[in-house]
């Protein structure tokens, strides 16, 4: 069943969408096996030979109400290094200045400047939609998307930010990129963001990525996560 909160994309409607399905889990509700937040809804996945449908409608029904900012555990702050300069890595950052009227180093400065707020995991395993970007940078989306993007690309568009989690078709403009993997499969965690995580980018050169790369593909790296 999908559980809609809201018609709205918004930090109020998604807090109350995250709080329902802390909600959920804390109380174990019978049957349910997985719950899937979004933007302003909230999927639950049930087993029908343990619950049906209209009692298990009752019980989450009870918990909407209860569903606010006081029931959600402190956020975790999770910070990730990125290279913007160099144009290997950042390689739409010069663009996406011009596009905005900015020097290039001013954009890496207001983006890195921000703290983000992770609505939900979605599209690829481990990609985080975020809120949070300064009103200055906003910016369209790719007229045309491209095929390819990097994993780790850290990317704007519209009013949000992203961190490509795998290979794949986009359509944000990439201002840089992070040697972390934000999804790994082989891991004991293989998806490093949760919903409701704040995240913060930390500027680095490139002789610092090669670096943090070299220890991220040893498996010698642990991101910092308070």
């Amino acid at each position: 069943m999908c559980v809609e909160l809201g018609e709205e994309i918004s930090v109020e409607v998604n807090t109350r969408v995250r709080a329902l399905e802390f909600l959920i889990q804390q109380k174990g509700l019978t049957g349910v096996v997985e719950t899937v937040p979004a933007y302003s809804s909230l999927l639950v996945c049930y087993d029908p030979r343990a619950v049906g449908y209209e009692p298990l409608c009752a019980a989450i029904a009870e918990l909407v109400p209860q569903a606010t900012t006081a029931v959600l555990p402190p956020p975790r702050i999770v910070e990730l290094p990125c290279c913007y300069e160099d144009p290997e890595l950042g390689f739409d950052l010069e663009a996406a200045a011009q596009r905005l009227s900015l020097p290039a180093g001013e954009l890496a400065r207001l983006h890195s400047g921000a703290e983000y707020l992770v609505y939900f995991i979605g599209f690829t395993p481990g990609l985080p939609y975020m809120t949070g970007m300064p009103e200055r940078i906003h910016i369209p989306r790719l007229e045309t998307p491209r095929t390819k993007t990097p994993p780790g690309s850290v990317s704007i568009g519209g009013t949000q930010c992203c961190v490509y989690s795998v290979e794949s078709p986009g359509g944000f403009w990439v201002l840089g990129r992070t040697p972390v993997r934000l999804y790994d499969p082989d891991a004991a965690e293989p998806v490093l963001l949760r919903p409701g995580d704040r995240v913060r980018f930390n500027r680095i050169d490139r002789a610092e990525y090669d670096r943090i790369l070299a220890r991220v593909e040893a498996r010698a790296y642990t991101p910092v996560v308070a």
